[in-house]
């Protein structure tokens, strides 16, 4: 009998669970707490991570000595250490495999629309305020979106959804993405440095790589004079963190909607967090921006028939 330890959802989980039916295999969902996880992963043959919360560490894998395969039900892997993984040359599959899925996935976009028009109307602000018993519209005016441009760095799946949206409220929609050819219909295709100096809202949607890591550097940022909105739900290690913080202050950056951040989902001291209790010209979420119960039924079933298969079960 097979072992394969869950970490994420409940509804995932049951999606793992409708696949094994008539297999050889149980399924046990962990709780995301450090120790528990190294204590299953020590039997288990496969691991179904949904979670992202838990750092898998060299230590756990080189103690976890059945262990076969890890699968991932995101498209990022970068919260598991890899020296032991690739010396035990233990599979690690990834949604990135699985283009057809994802591109009819939608809540990470859609997340990323919410946290620019948040932004764009002070909304947590605004809501603040109504419930103190005031009303003054005039603390929070708005930016008409209409006639703006958006620059989008990432112009596949989640970047694309974006200037879909934009396009929809009467935007000019920018890119920059040097792997994707033809570009998407509609984008004016730009090189970096132009499209911070012309834009006046940025999202970033790129997978985190030797290649993306600090991407968003601080000249970058400080060239974005004309940026009303920066949108990071991708990665936090793609932005220049500390540059993106010394830009809120300044007023460099008018605003900023992260899902993401460097070193989560240890947050409590980040610099960002400190920043944003006391100022609200930045919105930070949990990394949630892909979690949506019947996307991640899908997803979770996805990433357990690559188990299956790997498993042969």
């Amino acid at each position: 009998m097979k072992k394969i330890i869950y970490l994420g959802a409940d509804v995932g989980f049951k999606a793992l669970e409708q696949e094994l039916l008539g297999k050889k295999a149980i399924a046990i969902h962990v709780d995301a707490i450090r120790e528990a996880v190294a204590t299953s992963l020590r039997d288990a043959d496969a691991l179904l991570d949904a979670s992202m919360k838990i750092r898998i560490t060299n230590d756990m894998i080189r103690k976890a000595e059945k262990l076969q395969m890890i699968s991932c039900a995101t498209t990022g892997s970068d919260h598991l250490e890899r020296e032991e993984i690739e010396k035990r040359l233990i599979p690690v599959r990834t949604l990135k495999e699985d283009r057809e899925l994802l591109m009819g996935l939608t809540p990470a976009a859609e997340l990323s629309w919410a946290l620019l028009m948040a932004c764009t109307r002070k909304l947590p602000s605004a809501i603040d305020h109504v419930k103190k018993g005031k009303w003054s519209r005039e603390l929070f005016p708005g930016i008409m979106l209409k006639g703006k441009r958006l620059g989008i760095i990432g112009c596949g799946r989640i970047g694309g959804w974006m200037g879909r949206y934009a396009k929809a409220f009467g935007m000019d929609v920018a890119g920059y993405d040097p792997y994707i050819d033809p570009f998407p219909e509609n984008f004016i295709r730009l090189k970096l440095p132009k499209l911070f100096k012309t834009s006046n809202f940025i999202s970033v949607h790129v997978h985190l790589t030797d290649e993306t890591r600090g991407l968003v550097s601080r000249k970058l940022l400080e060239s974005a004079e004309n940026c009303a909105v920066f949108v990071n739900t991708s990665r936090g290690a793609v932005v220049d963190e500390s540059a993106l913080l010394d830009c809120l202050k300044k007023g460099t950056i008018g605003a900023a909607g992260l899902d993401v951040l460097d070193g989560e989902p240890e947050i409590d001291h980040h610099p960002l967090v400190e920043y944003a209790r006391k100022n609200d010209n930045l919105i930070i979420t949990p990394h949630c921006g892909g979690f949506s119960p019947d996307a991640v039924a899908l997803v979770c079933a996805e990433a357990a028939k690559k188990i299956i298969k790997q498993l042969g079960i």
